[in-house]
Parts: structure tokens; C-alpha cells; sequence
């Protein structure tokens, strides 16, 4: 498979790389995180015992980002979600009150973080990668501007596969189709599956993303998600029909693996509210005078920045494996370049 050349050249997109020196000491980046920038321990050969429980800890435990997804899967599902003896049959009203829901927290989110980190400036610079925000103007978005262009590809067909999956699940597991465990069932089997799907996610996504960045896929449909090269809450989401179709199809697994509603809601919070945050544009948030809440990643920044490295995720290392990882440094961006070029 080859790889789309669509990437601005160095020169292009305004770097001013010194062999040697870190890509964030050019002059397109505000901040950025110590480079070289490094994959999670998992697997890391000899183990690292410690290092994994602290990396599991800080991605889990209370005031993080995986916490308050899972938080809100709980509450969706004890407190929201309709009993499976409504879903048997597709009808309006519960499907459209699935989408309803959906549409509210993707919209309170996404508004609510470029509000906060665009339009107050509440955290200033603090943090953000680019020099420039996520409000371009062009004739390659929709209307001429890219919040719009981006609010409209969210909304129209991203909350749309979102409900159209979600609601399959429920109508599915309403008829017999597919297993549902519960805690009692098996505890251990029950809270490990939550850190899998990091895991096949990550897998998923590094292949899906490369077939999407092969040249016809991303001619007539990846185009649509990397018009945002400066990202921002309502970039993430930003894609056309078809990547929705295929990025999200990381939540089928639970067809195959025995699961609960809990672990489903969670999975999907995850490929979609969570893009709210990793194209925040800002690594962490802000929290009251000392704390804060790490909502992205470089990792996933140079993707956007270079469009030819970095395909998967920081949990599985996928891109060193096949060599398109980028770890920040000048030295690995040119590289990269030159191989593109070839």
C-alpha cells in the first residue's frame, strides 16, 4: 500500500528545522512536550512492571480524560439508556432520542472546549502547540470557513454513524444477537476489558488510518478530515460518511467479545467525544492553580502537522513497528521526508 504524498514540504509549512534540535524549536510551534516524544511502556522489551501500573494509573484514576468517559458510560447506561425490551424494534422515538443525546453532548463538549481555549483565551497559550487556531477561512471548507465546515461533518454525519452503530447494538442485543456480560459474571474479565479496548483501538485505528491515507481513499474521502491542519475541538470528528463508517467499526469487536452496554457506551465515548479533546490543539487543561488534565497528545499533532507519520496511537506502537513513527525531532521529520519524496 502505498501512501498519499499530501504533506507540505518543510519549507512549506514554515519550519525552520535544525539537524540536531528538536522539531518544536521551529517557529510554526508554541509549546511542546520534551522530544524525543516516547510510546507507552506496554511494550516495552525486558517488561517494565512499574512503569506499565503508573502509566494505567495516570490514565485511569480520578480528574483524567478515560475516567470521565467512563463515568459517563455508567450514568448513560443505569440512568439514560432504554431498556432493551424498548429496542427490539427500530422505532422513531427511542432511536431518535439516542441521536438526540448524542448530538447534545458532542455539541456541550466540542462548544464548550473552543469557547474556553479559542474564543476567552482562558488558558492563553499555555500548553497549545500552534501559534494559529482552528479558524481558517478558505475555499476548501464548506461555506468558506473551517468551524463551519467542521460543526457541519460532525453534526450531519458523525453523530449520525455514532447513533446508527449505537442503536444497532441495542436493537441487536434486544433480539439475542451478540453476549452481554455483566460484573457479577466475571469481575476480573469484566474491569480488564476496559484498558483492552485501548489496546484493539489503537490496532484498528493504525490500519484503517492507512488504508484511509492511501491515494484514492484519501482523494475522495480522508481530504475531508486533514483540510484542518491547525485542529481544534470540532476537527476531530471532521470527516466524511465513509471514514465515520470505517473509523468507528473499532466498536464491532464487541459483536465478537462478550460485553456489556457499559463497555459499548464506553468504547464509543471514546472514537467520538474524545476527538473533542485530542484535537483540542492544547496538550493538557488547566485545573484550578497547579492541576491539569492531559486531553492530547504530540503524537497525534505531528500527524496533523506532517500528514505522513504517526497513523496510530501512543498505547500501541504500530508506527515504529513500520516505520512511520515520528518522535518530534528534526532528524526523524526529515527522515520522513526523504522517504516520501523517494
Amino acid at each position: 500500500m502505498t501512501t498519499v504524498i499530501t504533506s507540505p514540504s518543510i519549507t512549506e509549512a514554515g519550519d525552520e528545522l535544525i539537524p540536531g534540535t528538536p522539531a518544536g524549536e521551529s517557529k510554526s510551534w508554541n509549546w511542546h512536550p520534551d522530544v524525543p516524544i516516547q510510546y507507552s511502556p506496554l511494550f516495552c522489551v525486558p517488561l517494565k512492571p512499574l512503569a506499565i501500573l503508573k502509566w494505567f494509573a495516570n490514565a485511569w484514576l480520578p480528574l483524567t480524560e478515560l475516567g470521565c468517559y467512563l463515568l459517563i458510560a455508567i450514568i448513560v447506561s443505569l440512568w439514560v439508556q432504554p431498556p432493551l425490551q424498548h429496542t427490539a424494534s427500530l422505532e422513531f422515538g427511542w432511536v431518535f432520542g439516542v441521536w438526540a443525546r448524542n448530538i447534545l453532548m458532542m455539541t456541550a463538549l466540542a462548544t464548550m472546549l473552543h469557547l474556553w481555549l479559542y474564543t476567552w483565551h482562558k488558558q492563553d497559550s499555555t500548553y497549545r502547540f500552534l501559534r494559529t487556531s482552528p479558524t481558517e477561512k478558505g475555499a476548501k471548507f464548506l461555506g468558506g470557513d473551517q468551524l463551519r465546515d467542521n460543526v457541519f461533518w460532525v453534526l450531519l454525519s458523525g453523530v449520525s454513524v455514532w447513533t446508527l452503530y449505537e442503536a444497532g447494538f441495542w436493537f441487536a442485543y434486544a433480539n439475542g444477537y451478540g453476549s452481554i456480560i455483566g460484573f457479577a459474571d466475571n469481575p476480573v474479565g469484566f474491569v480488564l476489558w476496559f484498558p483492552l479496548i485501548a489496546i484493539w483501538s489503537s490496532f484498528h485505528f493504525y490500519w484503517i488510518h492507512r488504508f484511509l491515507h492511501w491515494k484514492p481513499m484519501y482523494d475522495r474521502f480522508h481530504s475531508v478530515h486533514h483540510r484542518s491542519v491547525t485542529i481544534g475541538p470540532w476537527s476531530g470528528l471532521s470527516m466524511h460518511p465513509v471514514e465515520h463508517l470505517l473509523y468507528l467499526s473499532s466498536v464491532l469487536i464487541h459483536f465478537i467479545i462478550p460485553s456489556n452496554p457499559i463497555h459499548v457506551l464506553f468504547h464509543l465515548y471514546w472514537l467520538t467525544l474524545a476527538t473533542a479533546t485530542s484535537h483540542s490543539g492544547y496538550e493538557s487543561l488547566i485545573v484550578g492553580k497547579t492541576g491539569r488534565i492531559t486531553i492530547s497528545t504530540f503524537f497525534h499533532q505531528l500527524h496533523h502537522r506532517y500528514f505522513n507519520c504517526n497513523f496510530g496511537n501512543v498505547e500501541l506502537p504500530m508506527d515504529r513497528w513500520f516505520g512511520s513513527f515520528n518522535d518530534g525531532s528534526s532528524a526523524a521529520t526529515r527522515r520522513l521526508f526523504r522517504r516520501e519524496r523517494k
